[in-house]
């Protein structure tokens, strides 16, 4: 036991501001009959605390932390003199220093406040905007840290009597909630949820202010609402998400098991990616056949705001209490982002108007403002573990933990799916998505979530990491910085990154699968075997070259890739006749025999488009990655061609198996042959470098590592090889997870 005369100051680490972690340590003392003081300040939580039962005390003091806190570290010291205290406060905030905690990500609405939404009686009945210290906005609406009020978008907004009352009671549970709001003194909606849902159900497409930006929605089993939503958004044939009341209501849509309903129902709220309902388990609800055209997985989601859900209630009639929650609904919504023409989210009032009346029937906003944009999070079960396709709203700013703390680094990325990186000792904070930076508006958002970054986490970088790409916007952005540049290699940022999340130093051995990234020379890879050690990166084998045709083009017209793939095989002749109908494909077979506009590619990519081409499978895409996707969703059991590739000084020759592809039965029958095969030969082609480096982890990053079949065979097949293989989790495989390997090696050079 601590003697009673003995005060320690104690130090907490972590993600415990904003979480009610002040409340929860002054309920303890308050528990345990100690005296003392508790404060946020910019490096965490500071408490110094004295009594007898301090022991009791430190043990509790993470064993029951508040839902939303993350507590790193725990640093404890003497402190001196004893106090003449009687009483355990909890003062006021410090700003001064150097920045060393964080904001949490925005948050669910959480049970407790659920139960206030529904109940007649309560003051906050059907209000829209109600939170409490364990659910709510975090990220979106802080302006700067110490995460107090006046500090975020509710500034303007002077708390009422009530809310007062709450705000300062250490036991109430909306103690310090800095969001906190009632009907009497908090934000409001531009309009009520009935007139929304009757909009919705009309067929209208209506824009909805969110968290992290306007969505777009319409009634899912309303056909002609949803054709209208995708040509107005130019949106081709992307996939819509869907939002349902919750896990019970998803079931009549997909099929999923107790990890992915976890992942549906966790507080981050993202996106999941689950596979479409077969006939054989029951008939699938109605919706438009127009949501994921061809494909066989859907991305669902639950809501996450007070609208949602009182969306849903309004559907259901307006049941008193929560016990309608868990029962199935009828209501399916897509949702979609608010980004007309691949542009940023929409997330101001006056900007929102100006940019969606000519896509939305009905705009609903409120008076609350939005700091920064964040899509929702999308991810998936891959190879038995939870993966990001999108990292966003709900996990941003989460840092990713580092093997050890390092310099600080600003990571910009590349030039698809462009995310950046900061480092902060041992800590990595990958932003939110920001999307493909094809316009001024995307480089706007760039240059604005760099900026909001640095503020909040109090960092001032010292080099800038970019892609070696001369050409990239975020490269021209890191030259004009005034800071020293790193250029890292596009594959080694990807290896690089799989290294930072799971903390290897190297040497590893790495296979990066993506569609583009720039190589020596100025060649086009994305089929490379690297040995990454540190900053050294070695190229050590690749993908057999094929024209890709037009350049560019090609990602978006796969039968131009099945053309180069013919004429490889020495069949050139059969291009005109196979593909006549889809374009020029007399040019296409004479830019491959001159190699005149037809630069040789290793990309894994450029495989897969060859395939979906030889295959039927959409010979032209409507975006980038969608003849992929539906290869991927014909597949129900993945089949090997023994003795389709073959393997010469380091390369993987495909062609053996592109050739098998021209005499199978169909297009599921070609699917399955190539997923298993590609899995396959790039185990065979993998092992004799790991045995002889004697090493016996693989890492595997890339866009093409998005794919379920291929992640999940390639884990299989080395696993049966005795070799662990490492995939993405917290960084998505493909270029939205770069920025995060660019700092890793940036800082590990300083």
């Amino acid at each position: 036991m601590v003697d009673s005369k003995v005060r320690l100051q104690i130090r907490v680490r972590g993600r415990v501001q904003g979480v009610g972690f002040r409340p929860h340590i002054y309920a303890l003392a308050r528990r345990f009959r100690l005296t003392g003081w508790v404060l946020n300040d910019p490096q965490g939580v500071l408490i110094e605390v004295q009594g007898v039962a301090i022991d009791a005390f430190r043990a509790a003091l993470a064993g029951d932390a508040p839902p939303l806190a993350r507590i790193d570290a725990v640093e404890c010291a003497s402190a001196s003199p004893i106090q003449d205290e009687s009483d355990f406060v909890i003062r006021h905030s410090e700003s001064a220093g150097t920045i060393a905690t964080g904001i949490g990500p925005d948050a669910t609405v959480c049970p407790a406040c659920l139960a206030e939404l529904f109940d007649p009686a309560n003051r906050r009945y059907r209000y829209a905007f109600l939170n409490c210290t364990h659910c709510g906005p975090r990220y979106t609406i802080t302006h700067q840290l110490p995460y107090d009020r006046p500090q975020t978008a509710l500034a303007g907004f002077p708390l009422c009597p009530d809310c007062l009352k709450e705000y300062r009671d250490p036991a109430d549970r909306r103690f310090h909630a800095q969001p906190t709001a009632c009907p009497s003194c908090g934000p409001h909606l531009s309009h009520q949820p009935e007139a929304i849902l009757a909009a919705l159900w009309g067929g209208r497409i209506v824009a909805i202010k969110g968290l992290g930006g306007f969505h777009l929605a319409c009634d899912a089993t309303r056909a002609d609402a949803v054709e209208r939503l995708r040509r107005v958004k130019q949106r081709n044939g992307k996939p819509f998400a869907l939002m349902v009341a919750n896990a019970n209501s998803a079931t009549r849509h997909v099929r999923m098991d107790a990890d992915e309903t976890s992942l549906l129902e966790s507080v981050a709220r993202p996106i999941v990616l689950l596979r479409r309902r077969e006939e054989s388990s029951g008939p699938p609800a109605e919706i438009a056949s127009d949501i994921a055209p061809g494909l066989a997985w859907l991305g669902v989601m639950l809501p996450y705001t007070p609208l949602h859900y009182l969306l849903f209630h309004e559907a259901a009639g307006r049941p008193d209490g929560s016990d309608w929650l868990c029962k199935p609904q009828d209501l399916t919504l897509v949702m979609t982002s608010a980004n007309p023409g691949g542009e940023p989210l929409a997330i101001a009032n006056e900007e929102a108007h100006e940019r969606l009346s000519g896509i939305a029937d009905l705009i609903v906003d409120h008076d609350r403002d939005i700091v920064i944009r964040a899509d929702d999070s999308v991810v998936r079960k891959l190879a038995g573990a939870p993966a990001f396709l999108r990292r966003g709203r709900g996990h941003v700013p989460e840092p990713i933990r580092l093997a050890r703390p390092m310099p600080p680094v600003l990571a910009l990325g590349g030039h698809l799916k462009a995310t950046v990186c900061i480092t902060r000792g041992d800590e990595a904070f990958l932003s939110q998505h920001i999307g493909d930076l094809d316009n001024a508006a995307t480089l706007g958002f760039l240059e604005e979530t760099v900026a909001h970054l640095l503020h909040i986490l109090g960092v001032e970088p010292v080099a800038v990491a970019h892609d070696k790409h001369p050409n990239f916007q975020t490269t021209r952005f890191a030259e004009r910085s005034g800071l020293p540049t790193i250029a890292v290699q596009h594959h080694h940022a990807h290896v690089a990154a799989v290294m930072a999340e799971h903390r290897l130093d190297g040497p590893v051995l790495g296979l990066a699968l993506d569609g583009f990234g720039l190589g020596e020379r100025g060649q086009s890879w994305g089929g490379e075997m690297l040995v990454v050690d540190g900053f050294a990166a070695e190229r050590i084998g690749h993908l057999g070259h094929l024209a890709q045709p037009g350049g560019d083009v090609a990602a978006r017209q796969p039968w131009r890739m099945a053309a180069a793939a013919l004429a490889r095989m020495g069949r050139a002749d059969e291009i005109v006749p196979r593909f006549a109908g889809y374009g020029p494909a007399d040019g296409v077979r004479r830019m491959i025999e001159r190699s005149v506009n037809a630069p040789p590619t290793s990309s894994c990519g450029r495989w897969f488009d060859a395939a979906c081409g030889l295959l039927g499978v959409r010979a032209v895409a409507g975006f980038e990655g969608e003849a992929p996707m539906v290869l991927e969703s014909l597949v129900r059991q993945p089949r090997v061609a023994e003795g389709a590739w073959r393997i010469e000084d380091g390369v993987l020759d495909l062609t053996p198996l592109l050739e098998r592809l021209l005499s199978v039965n169909d297009a599921v029958d070609g699917a399955e042959l190539f997923h298993g095969t590609l899995a396959a030969a790039l185990v065979d082609w993998t092992l004799p470098a790991l045995r002889a480096r004697d090493l016996s982890q693989m890492v595997l990053s890339g866009g093409c590592l998005m794919n379920a079949v291929l992640a999940e065979e390639l884990v299989a097949g080395f696993r049966a090889a005795g070799v662990k293989a490492l995939l993405p989790r917290l960084a998505p495989a493909n270029d939205g997870g770069l920025s995060l390997g660019q700092a890793w090696v940036a800082s590990i050079t300083l």
